[in-house]
């Protein structure tokens, strides 16, 4: 994670999601851009939380690890989202795990300055009961995805996922051979059985496999696989 000392990029960002409606006034000089590397952690489950970010570039994934130890992937997304919303409304720990999936910018802000400034500032208030609304609502999805979908669609929407960012036409992802079994995990599959199917779509000549990990090679076909992304 790196500061980014650029007060013009930081309201040009503000004026774009029209966040300068959200965040009162007093609170502005309190607000840090910050930049994130592909594969950086933004934050990880159970640890304690005091600063709220806005993803306004890149694409991130959250993930969540029961108490058993299965990790589930919630959802990847790109801006407008919020993280540590929830942790601010119940002054609790982070919920889940936030990975950069591409080069991210972020405005963070501390918790202390948000109670000050913003309290009762009832368009932040409305902002985030809309951002939670909609997080929950996909939470609880996310969950009967493993059950309704077969591992072909799960692995084809996680590979799109994870090696293109709409936003960002230039970011072209690769997932690395070391991240096979973490992405078995992720969509509740065993590693053989990825294996199998990943073998299967580079015989169809949607991805190629090499040492390094794997590359997508036909986006169109990948999609027409999923028929939708399920985890965006």
């Amino acid at each position: 994670m790196n500061e980014i000392e650029d007060r013009g990029l930081l309201k040009a960002y503000m004026r774009a999601y029209q966040l300068d409606n959200i965040f009162t006034e007093p609170l502005i000089p309190h607000l840090t851009l910050f930049a994130f590397d592909q594969g950086e952690l933004i934050c990880a489950q159970g640890e304690p939380s005091g600063v709220m970010y806005v993803l306004v570039k890149g694409k991130i994934k959250i993930y969540n690890t029961s108490e058993e130890g299965r990790t589930l992937i919630i959802s990847f997304k790109t801006p407008l989202e919020v993280i540590g919303d929830v942790e601010y409304i119940r002054n609790g720990d982070i919920i889940n795990t936030v990975e950069a999936v591409s080069p991210v910018h972020m405005i963070g802000v501390e918790y202390r300055w948000l109670r000050k400034y913003c309290g009762d500032h009832s368009p932040l208030l409305h902002f985030l009961l809309d951002i939670i609304t909609k997080k929950f609502y996909m939470k609880s999805s996310s969950m009967s995805f493993n059950l309704l979908y077969p591992v072909e669609v799960r692995l084809a929407s996680y590979l799109l996922s994870v090696t293109f960012d709409e936003s960002d036409a230039d970011f072209r992802g690769e997932l690395s051979t070391s991240d096979l079994t973490d992405a078995a995990n992720l969509i509740g599959t065993s590693y053989r059985h990825l294996n199998r199917v990943l073998q299967k779509f580079g015989a169809r000549g949607l991805i190629e496999r090499s040492r390094k990990g794997i590359l997508v090679k036909d986006r169109e076909g990948l999609q027409k696989l999923t028929h939708r992304n399920i985890y965006e």
